[in-house]
């Protein structure tokens, strides 16, 4: 009888470990574990994240940052960077695998860009990788091996949006940018396109840089593209505002300021990149160009206009002109329209 007692007991206390033990299994690995109300927390791990960082980093999110780090243990994960996401109501479990294989893309997106240290804070803002990185990365190699000179490096980006890891770094960036401008030239017969027209792929960015600067809206690209070429095939100077102002900001007396009318005195600035002062093409584009831009540019509108003024009675659109005269009439009416608005400068 007492040997019985004692087979039970032992038996009971059995059952309560076994179940002790079984609730605690599932508690670490099975029973929600994040405490935060919103539907979904990211989680943005950085390269060479040790493993105590990470615990410090996801501890806010968890109700018991303690049974994450004994299954972590348990299951040798080891931090691998990069864009997660933990949805409410995951299990340790569930968080560790998203952490080991779930690491999710970022549409990175940039245009507008005037210079490399605008492009390089705008990709900082979107990935790891920080803008000096990106700086430094503009001063290697890649790009001369790649057919860029220093003056058209920004003219391998082509405006979009683009699907990377998070953790991706300025070269791994600079790498897949050149493999997406190839592409975008061997679309559409583009190529061929500026073959056709007597313009490299270079040149032709040049002028879409210029093309873009001269009207934000699309519809007039193609006819303003027009204009330059025709004064381009006739040896005109391209005589276009937008060089004039590029050139004068790269003076320290125009630093942090905004030139809203082309005055005398910039004419006169001594820059490759007066197109008033030099002939043909500058050496280098002025802006990042849009896609339209440079669209326009290998689909310019065959016409017999050679001058071009902004038109006070439509924003955002320009008069056309085929003689000088009659480009005088339109030139003085947009210059009425700056006096009667007090804009000087």
């Amino acid at each position: 009888m007492y040997l019985r007692r004692i087979l039970l007991l032992t038996v009971v206390l059995g059952l309560i470990f076994m179940g002790s033990f079984a609730f605690y299994v599932y508690k670490v690995m099975f029973m929600s574990n994040t405490s935060f109300e919103s539907d979904f927390v990211h989680i943005y791990i950085k390269t060479e994240t040790t493993y105590d960082q990470l615990l410090n980093q996801v501890d806010p999110y968890l109700t018991r940052i303690d049974d994450f780090d004994v299954l972590a243990k348990r299951k040798k994960y080891s931090v691998r960077p990069g864009k997660y996401i933990l949805n409410k109501g995951m299990s340790n479990n569930d968080i560790i695998n998203s952490l080991r294989s779930n690491n999710i893309t970022v549409n990175v997106i940039f245009n507008n860009v005037k210079n490399l240290n605008d492009l390089a804070g705008k990709l900082s803002n979107q990935i790891e990788a920080d803008s000096l990185s990106f700086l430094s990365s503009f001063d290697t190699d890649f790009f001369i091996e790649k057919g860029f000179d220093e003056k058209n490096i920004l003219s391998m980006y082509i405006p979009n949006s683009y699907n990377f890891f998070w953790n991706t770094s300025a070269e791994q960036f600079n790498e897949r940018m050149f493999e997406e401008h190839t592409k975008f030239w061997q679309k559409n017969n583009r190529v061929q396109k500026a073959n056709k027209i007597g313009l490299s792929k270079k040149e032709v960015m040049i002028l879409a840089s210029i093309v873009y600067e001269e009207s934000k809206g699309n519809i007039e690209l193609p006819k303003i593209a027009g204009v330059y070429v025709n004064r381009l095939n006739n040896n005109w100077k391209l005589q276009a505002d937008p060089t004039v102002k590029f050139a004068a900001y790269q003076l320290d007396e125009y630093k942090n300021t905004v030139i809203r009318r082309v005055l005398n005195k910039h004419l006169k600035i001594d820059s490759p990149y007066n197109t008033y002062k030099y002939s043909g093409l500058p050496p280098g584009i002025i802006s990042m160009p849009s896609i339209q831009a440079i669209d326009a540019v290998l689909n310019y509108d065959k016409h017999n206009y050679y001058f071009f003024a902004a038109d006070p009675t439509k924003p955002g659109y320009h008069s056309f002109a085929r003689t000088l005269s009659e480009h005088k009439r339109n030139a003085r009416k947009f210059h009425r329209y700056l006096n009667s608005k007090g804009i000087k400068k």
